[in-house]
């Protein structure tokens, strides 16, 4: 049995490290970034460990060597200068007004005042700022170290109201701007955050920053190797598989497809979550941890404010400009790239083109039971039985039951949350038979208001064909007309073809019909 002591939700290094937690040595790539560059912004979803990384930046910059022992850093540093360090944490609060935001960093403000015996605190936030880290470098002869963790906390709780983002902005870009004025008393400096979204307009002083979320050197910063998953955690491993009666090779295999998956840069070495990692081996069970620890409502704001196709998640192939976008208030798709929620699959070296998808089944199947409730009229508690009865009359070849049940995943939608019906008939579609699909092989493509949908049991193979205001005998002809069911007419199975037809003026499923 593993005698590690796992460090879930343990954000500061300090104590991880005197508490005796265990740490997977990032120090060398930390000594990396410190000695190559100054000024940093790093990208990465929420519990990826960047708080930890800020943490761990904070003791070394202090100057204690001692948290670093039998670390690469230990032999990698000589010096151990210790270095004033201002940190400050966006994360810990909940950002309703823009009063809400200046109590923030008044109280970061007044503790550095009171520490370097600052006189200008009735002053705006950012010359505070200013006059702290010019007091710091003067008062100690060292450079200052500037660690700011979750800079976009207030900006991502704004999402949806522009004039609360332009406020905070408004507050947040003079504040950030400081660095760039005292560039000669700052040592280094790094922003982290889950998205880049405010860039141009809170780091629009700041075109000195190296923004190394997409840089291959740096794509193990965050997050746990596969390599590491050998190095430190084979006994856990181990464990693991007895505990779930399987071989080694068979968990690693489910942690791979459970957790790893995450591609920051095309071509690179996949990243496993890792607080879903850790808790795996804690509990010695899989589960979605990440998702346990709540998904953000601002994604599912963006999609349906933007009337975005679900379906089109699956596949999403976009630049890197869209990637880094600095516009994700108004563009879903690199929010929910940089929130973690899709990653790089691979890329199209020829028109620099990326394709995007899940990286891995915690957070496809998560995310889209996550939106069930949105989209439909079940609640998050009732939503995961209606699946589950999905599937045993999909098993047990009940197609009636099937669609009246899928009709009243239709019913009582208030018309006025429907600007696009056919979109909204999309992703109901779309998310029901992806739920479903855990659970029985489905394969499915939409295009031009059209879902062709293959199921299939161990005992019957469903080909389907849905209609928006056509009929249900159009969508049957179609599939005889187009031969969908051949290639599984040879199987022994038993074979269904069903046409649907979806009507715009009951909003539901105005027919269905089997042969």
């Amino acid at each position: 049995m593993s005698n590690k002591i796992y460090p879930i939700g343990i954000q500061n290094f300090e104590s991880l490290r005197k508490d005796g937690y265990f740490y997977v040595d990032k120090t060398a790539l930390i000594y990396r970034m410190v000695k190559t560059g100054r000024y940093y912004f790093l990208s990465r979803p929420r519990r990826f460990g960047k708080s930890l990384l800020i943490s761990t930046l904070e003791a070394y910059f202090q100057g204690k060597k001692e948290l670093f022992e039998n670390l690469a850093i230990e032999k990698l540093e000589k010096d151990w200068i210790q270095y004033p360090v201002l940190h400050l944490d966006l994360n810990a609060r909940n950002y309703e007004n823009k009063e809400s935001l200046i109590e923030e960093l008044n109280k970061y403000l007044e503790i550095w005042e009171k520490k370097y015996n600052s006189p200008y605190r009735d002053r705006a936030p950012e010359e505070r700022f200013y006059q702290v880290i010019r007091l710091a470098y003067e008062q100690t002869g060292q450079r200052v170290v500037i660690l700011v963790d979750e800079y976009d906390k207030p900006l991502l709780q704004a999402i949806g109201n522009k004039a609360l983002q332009n406020e905070y902005r408004n507050t947040l870009k003079p504040f950030y701007g400081v660095l760039k004025t005292l560039d000669g008393c700052i040592k280094f400096a790094i922003l982290t955050g889950v998205t880049k979204f405010g860039k141009v307009s809170v780091f629009s002083d700041l075109n000195n920053l190296i923004d190394i979320s997409m840089d291959e050197q740096y794509v193990a910063l965050c997050g746990i190797t596969e390599q590491e998953i050998y190095d430190n955690f084979e006994e856990d491993l181990q464990e693991l598989a007895d505990k779930q009666k399987m071989s080694y090779e068979e968990a690693a295999h489910e942690l791979k497809v459970c957790y790893d998956g995450y591609h920051f840069v095309e071509d690179s070495i996949g990243i496993y979550n890792p607080f879903s990692l850790l808790n795996t081996f804690y509990k010695m069970k899989f589960g979605s941890y990440w998702f346990e620890t709540g998904t953000p409502t601002y994604l599912v704001e963006l999609l349906k404010r933007s009337h975005y196709n679900l379906e089109q998640m699956t596949h999403v192939e976009t630049s890197s400009e869209v990637l880094n976008s600095i516009y994700g208030d108004e563009e879903p798709i690199p929010v929910i790239f940089q929130s973690g929620y899709l990653t790089i699959k691979s890329y199209d070296e020829e028109f620099e083109l990326y394709r995007l998808g899940f990286p891995n089944k915690e957070v496809e199947e998560g995310f889209v039971k996550f939106l069930m409730p949105y989209y439909t009229r079940y609640n998050k508690l009732e939503a995961p039985f209606e699946i589950q009865k999905f599937v045993r009359e999909i098993r047990a070849g009940e197609i009636d039951a099937f669609f009246r049940r899928l009709r009243s995943f239709f019913a009582d939608t208030p018309y006025e949350l429907i600007r696009d019906l056919e979109l909204h008939y999309q992703n109901v579609l779309f998310i029901v038979f992806k739920l479903v699909g855990f659970y029985v092989k489905a394969e499915y493509h939409t295009s031009e208001g059209r879902v062709d949908l293959v199921l299939q049991t161990d005992k019957f193979i469903y080909v389907m064909e849905f209609k928006l205001d056509g009929t249900a005998e159009e969508a049957l002809h179609q599939i005889n007309e187009k031969h969908y069911a051949l290639p599984f007419e040879a199987d022994g199975r038993q074979l269904f073809k069903i046409g649907v037809n979806f009507s715009v003026e009951t909003r539901n499923i105005e027919k269905w019909i089997v042969e």
